[in-house]
């Protein structure tokens, strides 16, 4: 009987527990779609007319320190609300494609999230199946994004989440989003900043920077050597260049693939080894952030850099010196 008992208490308790459990994780994942919706609507009447800061002068080769960009940082970026830092972001990039979780708060309406980094097949991919489109609706919608100004293949997806309908056309999402990269993009990027760097080529650095970064500082770390390497022609070297050419094959099945030391072979016009100067176009879709960085890179005078496998930035003058270092922490260099 009283074993009877025990477990009769251990079952109740169980149940107890679990819908404690139940009723948190409902109210956790309520919290993160109230979240979104709210930042949703407080930008759609937000307007974005502040120029860029801009620290490079790729004529002169130069690049000069702008105490703006500090502020710029802590005005517009620092408590972005599309960083995947926020709690609520990386419930919705877990919970996002599941039909339960977009009708938990409204069964008519609809959250999509296109990430810093993202290539636009990815974002594509993403958006398609959480809004049930067939492929031809898939590839409508990449047209109308790719088409509209300023004409480029990649780059224009501009990370952030997104309020839409359940039943939303390629067209109403493609105007979403275009309308989101004019607000966050264009309005910031006047014709002076775009003579001195085309805004194709400052997307590119910034896509280059996305995949090869690990936040703000590191992004602008990062873009010091790519303009450092620009201002004398040496070949970038970015594996993330390989990675978006692999990821473009469709037998691959990672969008972002390992890299291996063949790969620096790859005949493409994105083999950033193989080839001097930025690649044709964008690798993927940059965050604010990263164009920020891409503008306005740390003086510096490496090379060359690594991450280590815990996210610690090493950078280096000189091969020698970098060799050194690979050694000094992995035993080897390369």
């Amino acid at each position: 009987m009283r074993h009877l008992e025990f477990y009769i208490r251990a079952a109740y308790s169980f149940v107890v527990f679990a819908s404690i459990c139940t009723a948190f994780l409902i109210v956790l994942l309520l919290q993160s779609k109230n979240h979104i919706f709210e930042y949703a609507s407080e930008q759609a009447s937000v307007e974005r007319h502040e120029p860029f800061p801009i620290s490079v002068d790729p004529e002169s080769k130069t690049i000069e320190e702008n105490p703006l960009v500090k502020n710029y940082f802590s005005e517009h970026l620092a408590h972005n609300q599309n960083s995947k830092q926020n709690w609520w972001n990386q419930i919705a990039a877990i919970f996002a494609p599941k039909d339960w979780y977009q009708n938990l708060a409204s069964p008519v309406s609809r959250i999509i999230v296109i990430w810093p980094g993202e290539r636009k097949e990815e974002a594509a991919k993403n958006i398609s199946d959480i809004l049930g489109w067939n492929n031809t609706e898939k590839t409508e919608f990449k047209s109308l994004v790719d088409t509209e100004f300023p004409i480029m293949p990649d780059g224009k997806y501009f990370p952030s989440q997104y309020i839409i309908h359940k039943y939303a056309t390629p067209s109403e999402v493609a105007e979403l989003v275009n309308s989101k990269f004019n607000d966050e993009v264009l309005s910031r990027y006047p014709p002076e900043l775009d003579e001195i760097i085309p805004l194709e080529d400052t997307l590119t650095i910034a896509s280059l920077l996305e995949r090869e970064a690990s936040d703000f500082d590191n992004m602008r770390e990062i873009s010091g050597v790519i303009w450092n390497r620009l201002f004398i022609d040496m070949p970038l070297q970015l594996d993330a260049s390989l990675q978006y050419v692999k990821g473009s094959n469709a037998y691959e099945p990672a969008w972002w693939p390992k890299i291996y030391p063949r790969d620096k072979f790859i005949k493409s016009p994105f083999n950033t080894y193989q080839n001097e100067g930025l690649p044709p176009a964008p690798i993927a879709n940059p965050s604010v952030e990263a164009i920020v960085a891409a503008l306005n890179p740390v003086v510096t005078d490496c090379l060359f850099y690594f991450h280590t496998n815990n996210g610690e930035y090493h950078c280096s003058t000189n091969y020698k010196e970098h060799v050194s270092k690979l050694r000094s922490i992995y035993g080897r260099g390369s």
